[in-house]
């Protein structure tokens, strides 16, 4: 089996620090290539494989302001179909784009949908439901008028997330700095809590950043430490006491969620989106719909048996059961 997996370029893959979608592309790819499966990654040329790297983009364009996501995108995207015949199937894990190019080939395309950023975009995916295969990675995410092939929970490398088992004291704020990830929320919960709080993650907005969290963070009530990758995003994850996710918007996974309970970490998620999928309330931290009960729920988060966190993500988001049903759905796919 030859596979084509297109990843974004926004950032490298696997990326350095932040990257959600090149993670999940990476992990598949390297999981596919130990299971004997032929992949060639379609990413930025300054990313890493096991299996053949090849691409036309020198840098990621969210790294590099000379790199115009625009142009290079397209770019990208016609490198991977002008040599569609010598693959059995296109992965594509780059959004819509590559959608326009799917009915000029005969190979199929499965596109890994890893969430809908507007509503505007929804043409360029039903326009093709009935030419490629579409993934969803959480039940949540599925678009009622949407064909669907399957549903798909991002996995992760358990080994890369050592398990905790006391944690620390302090609350963590793990994600994008962004009105959608409820950073300022982390930080009103903790100060009303009377608990620390460590924020890491990219800032996304800056001038809600100016205005929510930097006055705030005074390197002793509340740390902000950046955006945090490699040994030290295990390290930082495994040590809290709670992962603080009180979100604003729908989210479609939530890959930190699952890494923190990974390192033992329960989880306080605003009850909305795929959040249900992954933390059992009461079980592995509480699913809250205000600042109150994220509250009451930091004092409760003892009551959460951190064994109980790791043993959930075993049975359910390793990186090799995705890889599984990923490698289920392109058989049955190819007959």
């Amino acid at each position: 089996m030859r596979i084509a997996m297109l990843a974004p370029i926004s950032w490298r893959t696997p990326p350095r620090h932040y990257g959600p979608w090149e993670q999940v592309t990476s992990l598949l790819t390297e999981a596919l290539v130990a299971r004997g499966v032929d992949v060639t990654l379609f990413a930025t040329l300054d990313s890493s494989t096991s299996g053949r790297l090849d691409g036309v983009c020198p840098a990621p364009y969210s790294e590099d302001p000379a790199i115009d996501a625009k142009v290079w995108e397209m770019l990208h995207v016609a490198h991977v179909f002008e040599q569609a015949e010598k693959f059995d199937l296109i992965h594509n894990q780059a959004d819509f784009v590559p959608h326009a190019f799917s009915r000029l080939v005969a190979t199929p395309v499965v596109t890994t949908i890893h969430g809908f950023s507007s509503d505007r975009i929804w043409p360029a995916y039903k326009r093709y439901e009935d030419r490629v295969h579409y993934v969803a990675i959480s039940e949540a995410d599925r678009h009622p008028d949407l064909r669907y092939a399957a549903t798909i929970h991002h996995g992760i490398p358990l080994e890369d997330f050592p398990f905790d088992p006391q944690g620390g004291e302090d609350l963590l704020f793990f994600g994008r700095i962004h009105p959608d990830k409820g950073a300022a929320e982390a930080i009103t919960a903790a100060r009303r809590s009377g608990r620390k709080l460590v924020m890491a993650g990219i800032v996304q907005d800056q001038a809600y950043h100016d205005e929510h969290v930097a006055p705030a963070v005074d390197g002793r009530t509340v740390v902000y430490l950046g955006p945090v990758g490699g040994a030290a995003r295990a390290t930082t994850l495994g040590s809290a006491r709670a992962l603080l996710h009180l979100i604003n918007f729908d989210e479609p996974f939530g890959l930190s969620v699952v890494e923190a309970l990974a390192c033992g970490t329960p989880v306080i998620a605003r009850n909305r989106g795929s959040m249900r999928e992954l933390i059992d309330d009461g079980v592995t931290g509480f699913l809250v719909d205000s600042l109150d009960a994220a509250v009451d729920a930091i004092a409760r988060i003892d009551q959460i048996d951190r064994a109980a966190c790791r043993a959930a993500v075993s049975a359910r988001f390793t990186v090799e059961r995705m890889a599984d049903r990923y490698l289920g759905l392109y058989r049955e796919i190819l007959g």
